[in-house]
């Protein structure tokens, strides 16, 4: 056993205390001596580091669960959003074909109100030309018989036919203003 002690530990005063790392060296009985001795005193250790990375873990997975469940809720508001929007979009467009639909409309309404304010127009400035030129024929035809008339008198009337039909003139506008007397 001497050599066993010898061959893992050496304690020399000359050297000093050491391990003796040559594994050819050692034996069994040495290496589970200190497997024995890292496994009871690295055990703690060990299990404080797998506790210590546990809990970093868990809480990791935690914050992504919590991270995930926000992003779902915002996932669903926005598509909640969307939902509105899209929505919303559709009633802008159904009301917008409304009222180019209406605005088509009036202006149709519009066009066929001025179309028959026009024709009236028309209508009455051709009735207007029509009595203006009424009026001008019937002018010039008056114009024409007095001067045929003029002319038959002067052509017959001699200055006698003159006279008696100035006379008779005269008498009859006096007759007409002893009437209105």
């Amino acid at each position: 056993m001497k050599n066993v002690t010898d061959s893992f530990i050496s304690l020399s005063s000359a050297e000093g205390f050491g391990l003796n790392t040559n594994i050819l060296e050692t034996n069994i009985i040495n290496l589970s001596v200190v497997l024995g001795v890292l496994i009871y005193f690295g055990k703690g250790v060990l299990s404080n580091l797998l506790d210590n990375r546990k809990q970093k873990i868990l809480s990791t997975i935690q914050n992504s669960e919590e991270l995930c469940k926000g992003a779902a809720n915002q996932l669903e508001q926005a598509r909640a959003r969307l939902r509105e929007v899209e929505m919303r979009a559709r009633e802008i467009r159904v009301n917008g074909y409304s009222q180019i639909e209406q605005e088509k409309e009036d202006l149709i309404n519009i066009a066929s109100i001025n179309l028959k304010q026009l024709e009236n127009l028309k209508n009455e400035t051709i009735h207007l030309e029509q009595q203006r030129v009424i009026e001008q024929v019937q002018k010039q035809i008056s114009r024409q018989a007095v001067q045929r008339a003029l002319g038959t008198l002067n052509s017959r009337l001699n200055s006698e036919l003159h006279l008696r039909t100035i006379e008779h003139n005269i008498d009859l506008l006096l007759a007409m203003k002893n009437i209105t007397d």
